[in-house]
């Protein structure tokens, strides 16, 4: 499908803690972390190996993304990031009484995991309406907000088009903790509850070995029952596992319908490989072919975020983490349409500055999701997809032209920044396009639209779903150590956030007061710990 894509070279730095891992049962995993140092990531020398804070869980290093010169590069572009991860992630962190480490914490996905009051689309023409908005920055006086969201069509239960599932459920040794092994079992269940009779799900177990538990099949009672009868013990065997559950999806191949695999596992498992770039093939050979991937992390300690986030963006599905009953009900209950049904993929957006209007912007979040501004209109350049009912929502902070900005003045005339005057008469402050191609299409479609510079003359602060996601957005900033929020606080972002009814979103609140009481007894550590 591509010749190059960012879901390969994510992919390839998170080999050193997944490809060559012996095990991962309990007595085996201090002598695997020794042995990781020589994995064939070493050989990827353009790519960062995964980072393994003090408890031995491993980040995908991700760097806050740095401040752009209009003049220098007027041109943002970015693939869609619907994963919801990193928000679970950061909250089991939190609940425990821990700061996450930076490196868990993707701030796209932390605004993500809420819906905003983004309209639908008028008709299904074109998949997802596209909303802007500006609003006064909270922490800083010069600046601006510019939120663009993106709201997928829904589909109901009983337009929801046949599914093939495979389960792929990791028994290895280390999944015998309450919060793994017993966790996944009644996850996947909840799916079972929501099957169609046209349905069907297989189960696939790997440890020591795999080994097709129960063959495709309608019957909820006979898929809870094999869940039920599952357990944990042994060292693991991910990559029999894996090519096992795509020939069990293969072979009840729906044309038409969604053929999906489900891996629920903690992450740390031996993928059976000689190098990583067999993996991405596996992969990438059976996306193209109809059956996508979506991962189920579980668990602590020995935690894979960076595998599993990578899989599933190659994959062509989702990353979610299952940190309770609770979650486990909203993305395999409340949001199964959006976990399973595709209706665009390869989402990319690309928002142009007009430097008379902007003169400095940065994206929050989103960093491991750049692409060059020439991938925009190469469809062989894979990107993320968005499911039915799905919500994407990118805020960039902007500095108004003639506005005190981040980055210093140039010493040399000739190489100040200037904007040129004739494109003051547009009386467009930005241009955004979007490229996305239907589920079953090879070519992209391209959305265009203009914002109007006077959106930039607003004074007004954030107000009710933007005033949300702006304290979403910058509670992520803020545990991630940003140094461009100013001196905003815990208190300040809660503030922000305003009085809320729903449970997610009161949660957030709660979470605010975590970490405001984490920051205040935090000693200072090593491994990303804030």
């Amino acid at each position: 499908m591509k010749a190059t894509s960012i879901r390969t070279k994510a992919l390839a730095c998170v080999a050193t803690g997944a490809l060559l891992l012996a095990g991962c049962d309990k007595a085996r995993h201090n002598a695997n972390n020794n042995a990781e140092s020589t994995s064939l990531a070493e050989s990827s020398s353009d790519m960062a190996s995964p980072v393994a804070d003090p408890s031995g869980e491993k980040y995908k290093p991700n760097d806050i993304s740095p401040v752009h010169a209009v003049a220098d590069a007027p041109v943002s572009t970015f693939a869609v990031d619907v994963d919801t991860g990193a928000y679970a992630n950061v909250r089991r962190f939190l609940n425990a009484g821990q700061l996450p480490p930076k490196d868990a914490v993707r701030t796209e996905e932390m605004i993500n995991y809420f819906r905003y009051d983004y309209p639908l689309p008028a008709d299904r023409a074109a998949p997802f309406s596209v909303t802007t908005d500006v609003a006064q920055t909270p922490w800083n006086h010069d600046t601006k907000l510019l939120r663009i969201g993106l709201r997928g069509y829904d589909l109901s239960y009983a337009k929801r088009p046949p599914a093939n599932l495979v389960f792929l459920v990791d028994v290895s040794g280390s999944m015998d903790e309450p919060d793994k092994l017993p966790l996944v079992k009644a996850a996947l269940s909840l799916v079972a509850d929501n099957l169609q009779p046209r349905d069907k799900v297989g189960i696939v177990v790997y440890a020591g070995a795999a080994g097709v538990v129960l063959e495709p099949t309608s019957d909820a009672t006979q898929i809870k029952a094999a869940l039920d009868q599952l357990s944990a013990g042994g060292s693991t065997a991910g990559g029999e596992g894996i090519k096992l559950a795509y020939d069990t999806a293969r072979a009840s191949f729906i044309k038409g319908g969604i053929n999906r695999i489900l891996i629920a596992t903690d992450g740390d498992f031996n993928v059976g490989v000689t190098d990583q770039r067999q993996l991405e093939q596996l992969i990438e050979k059976e996306r193209d072919d109809g059956i996508t991937l979506t991962t189920l992390g579980f668990g602590q300690g020995n935690f894979n975020d960076a595998l599993m986030e990578s899989m599933a963006d190659l994959g062509n599905g989702n990353y979610a983490y299952i940190d309770s009953a609770m979650e486990a009900r909203k993305v395999l209950s409340e949001e199964l349409s959006s976990t399973l049904f595709t209706i665009a993929k390869d989402v990319k957006v690309q928002v142009e500055f007009n430097p008379a209007y902007v003169s400095q912007y940065r994206l929050i979040g989103y960093e491991n999701r750049a692409l060059a501004e020439q991938d925009f209109a190469n469809d062989k350049v894979d990107a993320g997809d968005i499911g039915a009912g799905h919500q994407v929502t990118a805020i960039y902070e902007v500095v108004p032209a003639g506005s005190k900005g981040w980055l210093p003045d140039r010493h040399f005339t000739a190489n100040t920044r200037r904007a040129l005057a004739g494109d003051r008469q547009n009386g467009e402050m930005a241009y955004v396009r979007l490229r996305y191609k239907l589920p079953e299409g090879d070519t992209s479609r391209l959305i265009e639209r203009p914002i109007a510079a006077t959106l930039l003359n607003t004074q007004a602060p954030p107000q009710g779903d933007m005033a949300f996601a702006t304290a979403v957005a910058a509670f992520g900033q803020k545990l991630r150590g940003d140094t461009r929020l100013g001196d905003i606080g815990y208190a300040d972002i809660r503030r922000l956030a305003g009085s809320q009814s729903g449970y997610w979103r009161q949660e957030f609140v709660k979470l605010t007061e975590l970490a405001e009481a984490g920051q205040a007894h935090a000693a200072p550590q090593g491994g990303g710990i804030d």
